[in-house]
């Protein structure tokens, strides 16, 4: 019998729990510490302090990467990346590249591979559009989100000074996409294309104008979009926005040779973001367990894993199963 791959967390929030009850659903994994630097955490397995990660590097195949991108991915992406091999969602877009960057250096100079940005977006749909792209070359590619609760954007709120929890929803304006489904190609702005929907707990005393005013004036999150901002009470939020369903929709149109039109469209309606996010994670995981045992090392993104290697089964029986 082959040896389970081995499995870390790094943060135990909403994504790090997804990756803890999802593992049991990949038989050739193993969950075997979980990385924080609480100190009062209770998990399924050993609870280790970030700064003991070292200690651990004979001991993990691969670690799961669960901080936000706002300001642990940054700083522990790189860090971890020369110990271990490593997955994350980064999902700060405009900064990706320069994330890579840090990453492939600090993953080659510790012999690691390093899998990055990996979630549904960026990740799936950024595969999906390179895809629909290449095939139909002629085309536009339009992407819409939610209506759901981004973990990202929540993360960024809740670090804004004064805020105790939040909560923010992405919600696509139907008009735009109803123009795109009727077979119109409109040049949409990102502010023509969302909405975002905040909720917000704030500490007692906290001025909330100020807050309001730094959420909406949030580069790469918020500054783009018409962004509304709700305040209520930690009980309000537990009650009223205790889940994290997401989706979206990747759509593709253009026309092949004699001017015939052609739509692609992949969707996602997903019950819980952060254990459909894990799911994903966990496959790439997989396949950097794979690139570090022949030997390779740097970072990665979606764009150069090739699918047979986010399988447990071998490549001739995923051709028989699925081709």
């Amino acid at each position: 019998m082959n040896t389970k791959i081995k499995i870390a967390i790094c943060g135990y929030g909403n994504l790090g729990r997804g990756v803890e009850s999802e593992i049991t659903k990949h038989p050739d994994m193993e969950l075997v510490a979980v990385f924080t630097r609480r100190r009062d955490l209770i998990a399924t397995v050993p609870v280790v302090h970030v700064d003991d990660a070292a200690d651990w590097k004979d001991k993990i195949d691969v670690m799961i990467l669960c901080g936000g991108s706002a300001k642990d991915l940054p700083i522990q992406g790189p860090e971890f990346a020369k110990l271990f091999n490593t997955v994350d969602s980064f999902d700060t877009h405009a900064k990706i590249p320069e994330y890579l960057a840090a990453m492939d250096n600090s993953a080659k100079s510790g012999n690691n591979i390093s899998i990055i940005s990996v979630g549904w977006d960026p990740g799936m749909f950024s595969a999906m559009k390179l895809y629909m792209s290449s095939i139909i070359s002629s085309g536009k590619t339009y992407t819409f989100w939610g209506k759901g609760v981004s973990q990202g954007h929540s993360d960024a709120i809740r670090r804004v000074e004064g805020v105790v929890d939040a909560i923010q929803y992405t919600i696509p304006i139907d008009s735009a996409m109803e123009k795109i489904r009727n077979g119109e190609m409109p040049e949409l702005t990102t502010r023509e294309k969302h909405t975002r929907l905040c909720y917000v707990v704030a500490a007692d005393g906290a001025d909330k104008a100020r807050i309001e005013r730094e959420i909406k004036e949030m580069p790469y999150y918020f500054s783009d979009y018409d962004t509304t901002v709700n305040f209520i009470t930690a009980d309000e939020l537990h009650a009223n926005h205790g889940t994290l369903p997401h989706g979206g929709n990747v759509i593709h149109m253009g026309t092949t040779g004699s001017d015939n039109g052609q739509v692609m469209e992949f969707s996602l309606k997903l019950e819980s973001n952060p254990e459909f996010t894990a799911s994903v994670m966990l496959a790439f995981a997989r396949a950097a367990s794979k690139l570090s045992a022949k030997g390779e090392s740097g970072a990665r993104t979606i764009f150069d894993i090739p699918p047979v290697l986010l399988s447990r089964f071998e490549a001739d029986e995923i051709v028989r199963r699925l081709l």
